[in-house]
């Protein structure tokens, strides 16, 4: 798509000149000139493309997030006052109120928080790239259906124009058969 067939759809379908479209909207308009599908354009980076800090801090997350890990937790939690406080009564190695339990969830807490935080900006990140790729495609295919409109109308227009002059032709040789009948000529 040239620059001047770029400025002339901008200011079609946008109102406004190719220079004042962001970036995206003028690879979108470029894609439809070249009559691209644009999903071909916007394929997803391979997963493996993550570090093993990154695949590790999206699996923990997986895992700290999930209800297996809640029940798992909450028997653990349940193991431990009761061994501390009915088992191990006298000899207990964390009597109640449980202080060292207390010290080893807070350093777990401490350790899980900023990796699930890891996790969700990355998912956050992805979440924004699908965004922009479902509003390209959402774009392209409003631009693509504003022209189907455009066609049709013109389409319409000339169906309307050519049954006008069909009439008008129709209305002039009946008018013309009405002349010859009513002076008693042959047609």
């Amino acid at each position: 798509m040239t620059k001047h067939d770029l400025h002339d759809v901008a200011e079609r379908w946008f109102g406004r000149s190719a220079e004042s479209l962001a970036p995206r909207e003028k690879r979108v308009l470029e894609l439809i000139g070249l009559r691209r599908p644009i999903t071909s354009e916007l394929k997803p980076p391979a997963p493996q493309s993550a570090s093993f800090g990154d695949r590790m801090a999206d699996r923990i997350a997986e895992i700290g997030g999930s209800w297996g890990f809640i029940v798992s937790f909450l028997a653990f939690l349940l193991a431990w006052a009761v061994i501390n406080t009915l088992i191990l009564a006298g000899a207990a190695f964390d009597p109640y109120p449980y202080i060292f339990l207390n010290l080893v969830m807070s350093m777990l807490a401490a350790i899980q928080a900023p990796i699930i935080m890891m996790s969700q900006n990355r998912a956050a990140a992805r979440d924004r790239r699908d965004a922009g790729r479902d509003y390209e495609v959402n774009l392209k295919a409003e631009i693509e259906i504003l022209g189907l409109h455009d066609k049709l109308d013109r389409l319409r227009d000339l169906e309307i124009a050519e049954t006008k002059r069909l009439l008008a032709e129709i209305a002039e040789r009946l008018e013309r058969l009405e002349r010859r009948g009513g002076s008693g000529e042959a047609p």
